[in-house]
């Protein structure tokens, strides 16, 4: 907002009673994110901006019938690729769950289509009724570990910091890049160094992680226990608890916030699917959970308000008082947060779980299109000769980015190592879509529970190549040949029969079609996948983060098996 003589003054006089009130909300009970208490006042709004509480005159009163009102929720950190929907799709879906900002690190389409990727991003979410910031990736690529369609350094991001809705630096990935010094990396903390870097630290500690704050890395989204989200809060780290469609650390990590941690600590989503969105809730689904595990409700509520506010700088937003924007729900109930009308820069713009502006979600934007070089597709592509020693395993774990290494016997038919259904080990395959000409990397997974088919997907973080999971090499063929053919997205299918799909055009990870069409039809494929089997609750999303080599402990990309805990290749078998 570029305030200027005549907005200041004209704010000053509504507040004063010198000229009417553009809106008076009458009759509710504010949560006081600065007192911890619930007040029973009405709420003043002149030019999108809360001029003061109390009974006063206005052009236009509503009546809140005694519901709560809290302010906007935001998100701290989230992909919003990750919704596969388009900015005013996701929009759409967050908006009515009484969401008003979000922190978005673009860092997936940037992986695929660099600066241009960021653009799309950025210009497609202005005007809308939900404020989008960004923090500029660290590492595009993520590592040397794996192929990736962009690559930007310190002076392109220096590019497009001037933007308004840039923040500061994103999720430092490449934390043993810090450690080492690696000039690179250390041109992009430099570059940032006045500003927020959040980071991305799993399980660092001891003398690791004190250089890694040394660097001015603030924060970390990446805590899956306890003592590890403790030891990071007592060396002045800020702790963004996640609760999205996959990782889920909430009640591990909820014992940490107490009275003296919790101004250091917020709800964040990082990655959610649309039918999670459109069913369940964005920040407001958090929120509750935290108040069903024993959270005071006004505290859980301030982890989605004002810690985040208060962290980026995000002035005059965050609670209602006096000079804070007008973004707020109200709610029939304290416990759980129910949106039942939403407000943004003080007009409804939301009531019972929809927009109330249409054009919102119908606006017309053009994506940039979404590599897919993928020249070579066979069965033979995909054979694993047999050798000495145990296969090595990525094991899945419910509701974790972590992967354990199993170590197994191999199924050996003729001379080559082939899925074990009757185990659930299964084939996992990721092509690189960037470069032309180059054959997949082949590996191993359990967890999946397929008994028939392969599931594929371009959502593979963070490179995003195509990965894909299957009981047979001609079922893994099969989809991968639907998703090459509709120029990427997601697949479900047995070979010889048709292929479910939901085609993401916009760098083969986000669609532009109405959010209600897009979760329905990932609802479908994750049906699918469970039809054939997988007990998983978000196979999909299980299956987009197995090619990420920066979380311990076995990952696939399109170089070959990572072992995470020393950022290197290792062979699909060990040797004894």
């Amino acid at each position: 907002m570029n305030w200027d003589t005549r907005r200041l003054t004209g704010l000053i006089d509504a507040a004063l009673g010198r000229k009417p009130l553009d809106l008076c909300v009458r009759n509710c009970r504010i949560v006081n994110v600065f007192t911890g208490s619930v007040e029973q006042l009405d709420i003043g709004i002149s030019g999108g901006f809360i001029s003061g509480w109390g009974r006063c005159e206005a052009v236009r009163e509503i009546d809140a019938e005694g519901m709560y009102a809290c302010p906007g929720f935001i998100d701290a950190h989230i992909h919003v690729e990750s919704s596969l929907l388009s900015p005013p799709q996701f929009c759409a879906a967050v908006v009515p769950w009484g969401t008003s900002a979000v922190v978005s690190d673009p860092h997936e389409i940037a992986n695929v289509l660099g600066l241009d990727g960021m653009r799309y991003l950025i210009e497609t979410s202005r005007g809308l009724p939900l404020d989008m910031f960004f923090n500029l990736p660290s590492c595009v690529p993520a590592t040397g570990l794996e192929t990736c369609g962009a690559q930007l350094r310190a002076a392109d991001l220096h590019s497009i910091l001037p933007h308004d809705r840039i923040l500061g630096l994103a999720e430092m990935m490449n934390f043993p890049g810090v450690l080492m010094g690696l000039p690179d990396v250390i041109d992009k903390l430099v570059l940032f160094n006045h500003r927020r870097m959040d980071g991305h630290a799993p399980l660092l500690q001891g003398a690791g992680l004190d250089a890694y704050l040394a660097a001015g890395i603030s924060s970390d989204h990446e805590c899956t226990t306890l003592d590890e989200a403790r030891e990071k809060l007592e060396k002045g780290m800020f702790i963004m608890i996640r609760e999205g469609s996959q990782s889920k650390d909430l009640e591990t990590l909820l014992p940490a916030v107490d009275d003296h941690t919790w101004p250091r600590c917020m709800f964040v989503s990082d990655d959610t699917h649309p039918d999670d969105l459109v069913l369940k809730g964005h920040m407001n689904a958090i929120v509750n959970k935290a108040m069903a595990l024993g959270m005071n409700p006004v505290r859980a509520l301030c982890l989605a308000t004002l810690t985040p506010a208060s962290y980026f700088g995000l002035t005059r937003r965050g609670a209602i008082g006096p000079g804070y924007r007008a973004d707020f729900s109200l709610s029939p109930t304290l416990n759980p947060w129910i949106p039942a009308r939403v407000f943004k820069d003080g007009v409804e713009v939301a009531a019972d779980g929809r927009l109330l502006d249409d054009s919102v979600s119908r606006r017309a934007v053009s994506g940039p299109g979404s590599p897919m070089n993928i020249t070579r597709l066979s069965v033979e592509d995909l054979a694993v000769p047999a050798e000495q020693g145990m296969l090595r395993i990525i094991g899945i774990q419910e509701g974790s980015l972590h992967t354990r290494k199993i170590l197994a016997k191999p199924r050996i038919e003729g001379n080559l190592a082939v899925a074990d259904v009757a185990r659930d080990i299964l084939k996992l395959v990721v092509y690189n879509r960037y470069l032309p000409d180059r054959p997949p990397s082949v590996g191993f997974v359990q967890g999946f529970g397929l008994k028939r088919g392969a599931l594929a997907t371009t959502v593979a973080h963070d490179s995003h190549n195509l990965i894909a999971v299957g009981t047979r090499d001609a079922d893994i063929v099969h989809v991968v040949d639907t998703i090459r053919r509709i120029g990427g997205g997601m697949a479900a299918g047995v070979e010889k029969a048709s292929v479910e799909h939901l085609a993401l055009p916009v760098a083969g990870l986000m669609s532009e079609e109405p959010v209600g069409k897009v979760s329905a039809s990932f609802q479908q494929l994750r049906s699918f996948a469970q039809s054939c089997g997988s007990k998983l609750q978000n196979p999909f999303m299980a299956l987009s983060f197995l090619a990420l080599p920066v979380i311990p402990e076995l990952k696939l990309t399109d170089l070959g098996l990572v072992d995470v805990s020393t950022f290197s290749f290792v062979p699909v078998f060990q040797k004894e």
